[in-house]
């Protein structure tokens, strides 16, 4: 019988990735960082004058139309404002020193977390994009049906699409809904089953069902002859599950469907 996987390219495609995201410029953070550090060491009184000068500064500015959406330099302002208050509140002879400051530590703390975020996120995609070229690379050879299906591969498999310029990847869905089905890779674990619910597209999802009851009522039946299922799956998604679970409940135990209500 004919393989349902597609033939051996004779030639690799290069294939586009996504361009990572620049990071938007924070001007209003950039103007308080510079307060902060023209402000340690300073007392309540030179605080209150650099925010005379930086309100005066602000009325210039604002008869400019240009500085009229001048973010850093509002952000300034409402800096210096903040540490006039809090220096206020000091006990007397306090001076600024920003590794003190409840706010700025706070901000420092949100900030480390984010980056931390950020990095995960970059290592989270340099894996899929490493998987999404081993399994091309074994798409080229004709060989992707034998590959072990791995954590991770639902989003390799939405990388793959992306690179295919969105066209749903027929093998790559038949790799997936045949793992799921048979419980292969870290299918075998129920949670990774279960997950893969909000994970994949309801045809793939479909599909596997349908594998996973043919496949109990006939165990001997090979993948060419199961080939239609991906074709019902593609066609009616909802149907092709209803099939799936009217199978289950048609092959039951008389009142095995009763003791588990």
């Amino acid at each position: 019988m004919s393989s349902p996987w597609p033939p051996r390219r004779t030639a690799c495609r290069p294939v586009p990735r996504a361009a990572a995201p620049r990071e938007p410029v924070d001007h209003a953070g950039i103007g308080r960082r510079v307060v902060r550090r023209r402000a340690k060491g300073m007392d309540a009184a030179a605080v209150a004058a650099t925010l005379e000068d930086a309100r005066f500064d602000a009325r210039q500015d604002s008869r400019h139309e240009h500085l009229a959406d001048d973010e850093r330099g509002r952000a300034e302002l409402a800096e210096w404002e903040r540490i006039d208050q809090v220096l206020a509140a000091a006990p007397s002879g306090t001076v600024y020193d920003p590794d003190t400051d409840d706010v700025v530590q706070e901000e420092l703390a949100a900030e480390a977390a984010a980056a931390a975020a950020r990095e995960t996120e970059l290592r989270a995609a340099a894996r899929i994009a490493a998987r999404a070229d081993e399994l091309q690379a074994l798409r080229e050879l004709g060989t992707l049906e034998q590959a072990e299906p791995r954590e991770g591969d639902e989003a390799v498999r939405d990388e793959l699409t992306r690179r295919a310029g969105s066209y749903v990847q027929a093998d790559v869905d038949a790799l997936v809904a045949h793992a799921l089905a048979a419980h292969l890779g870290h299918y075998q674990d129920p949670a990774a089953r279960e997950a893969a619910a909000d994970l994949l597209p309801q045809p793939v999802l479909a599909r596997a069902a349908l594998l996973a009851e043919l496949a109990r009522l006939v165990p001997a039946a090979c993948v060419d002859q199961l080939a239609f299922a991906a074709r019902l799956a593609a066609a009616d998604p909802e149907a092709t599950a209803d099939l799936a679970a009217f199978l289950t409940r048609a092959t039951e135990p008389a009142g095995a469907e009763g003791s588990r209500a």
